[in-house]
């Protein structure tokens, strides 16, 4: 089969297409042929040496798949065999093949394209342990989504809507038109001025009930500034850090320097709360994920959950998509197809 290989540490230069062994499923599991998968920020700082849970290099990354059930492993049910699944990996989901416990698969509704199928498991599911599990986020609430017009933007704005919260978000302008089509309230330009004055303006100096912040570094303390009583800053990743080489380990030297210290009597005393998400150190609560994407696919159906996929790329161009991503082009999902 075919895989897209991280050879080593550097810039896309080091991503390579080539052979390896066609995978043989274990007696829990089942064998996918992949049609698409998806493409994380994760697996950009794993390509830069950036990220601590990435895999000894050469390594296969990918965490989300969808496809067609070409093989099962002995303890599993032989008329799964052809159906269309979607499916959680970690690591090794850029490939052809896949092998993954039947706990790990889910069936594609009709209605969503493998593509959108590939855009599921990892956006929707950090969005919906941020805004539901762990942010509690209610209808007579706001949220402060930054990077909107990310995967993860995008899948906290279906469910921000849903639950029928105010939804502000922080993107380039130039996103602000499809934003505001979706459902977003108010989106605010980041890079030409200081979003938080902005929101604080909008929001007549009280806040948010909520922020998710995958910034890091400064920002998390800005992100903190823009909590009304009683809010939560949910953070679940250092984006500002990434950088190839030299560049990038002085950029997350620096954004750990500026990360905040948050003290639990000064949380007390002014009634906010601070959480963090790693979705990658779920593994040990499948049931518990299984619940979310349950819930998940019934928003799919419902017609509330939408994945939006801004550009499929052919595993040839694996290059072009991790450039794609880190010039913060995309609106929603970029995935991968064979």
């Amino acid at each position: 089969m075919r895989a897209i290989v991280t050879t080593r540490n550097g810039s896309v230069d080091v991503l390579k297409v080539e052979q390896r062994p066609d995978p043989v499923p274990a007696k829990d599991q089942v064998l996918i042929r992949v049609k698409a998968a998806g493409l994380n920020f994760a697996d950009i700082l794993a390509r830069q040496g950036l990220y601590p849970d990435s895999p000894p290099k050469p390594c296969v990354m990918g965490y989300e798949v969808s496809g067609i059930i070409e093989k099962v492993g002995d303890e599993v049910d032989r008329g799964l065999i052809g159906k269309p699944i979607i499916a959680m990996k970690r690591f090794g989901g850029q490939a052809e093949l896949v092998a993954t416990p039947a706990a790990q698969i889910f069936e594609k509704p009709e209605r969503l394209s493998f593509e959108q199928g590939a855009a599921i498991p990892v956006n929707y599911l950090t969005a919906w342990a941020l805004l539901i599990t762990m942010g509690g986020l209610r209808s007579d609430e706001s949220v402060l989504i930054h990077n909107a017009g990310g995967g993860v933007g995008l899948a906290a704005l279906d469910i921000a809507k849903h639950i029928g919260a105010t939804t502000y978000g922080t993107a380039s302008v130039s996103k602000h038109e499809f934003l505001k089509e979706r459902g977003l309230d108010h989106a605010i330009d980041y890079r030409d001025r200081d979003w938080l004055p902005v929101l604080k303006e909008l929001t007549k100096g009280r806040g948010v009930e909520l922020v998710i912040d995958p910034l890091g570094g400064k920002s998390w303390k800005k992100s903190y500034r823009a909590l009304r009583t009683t809010g939560r800053l949910g953070v679940f990743g250092m984006s500002t850090a990434s950088a190839s080489g030299i560049r990038g380990k002085i950029r997350a030297l620096k954004a750990i320097a500026q990360t905040p210290r948050f003290n639990p009597l000064a949380l007390m005393s002014r009634n906010k709360g601070v959480f963090g998400l790693n979705l990658g150190h779920m593994w040990r609560e499948g049931e518990k994920v299984a619940n979310w994407t349950r819930e998940i696919m019934r928003g799919v159906e419902e017609g509330w959950i939408s994945p939006h996929v801004d550009r499929a790329f052919p595993f040839d161009q694996i290059a072009e998509a991790h450039a794609y991503i880190e010039a913060r082009k995309n609106i929603g999902k970029v995935v991968l197809v064979p």
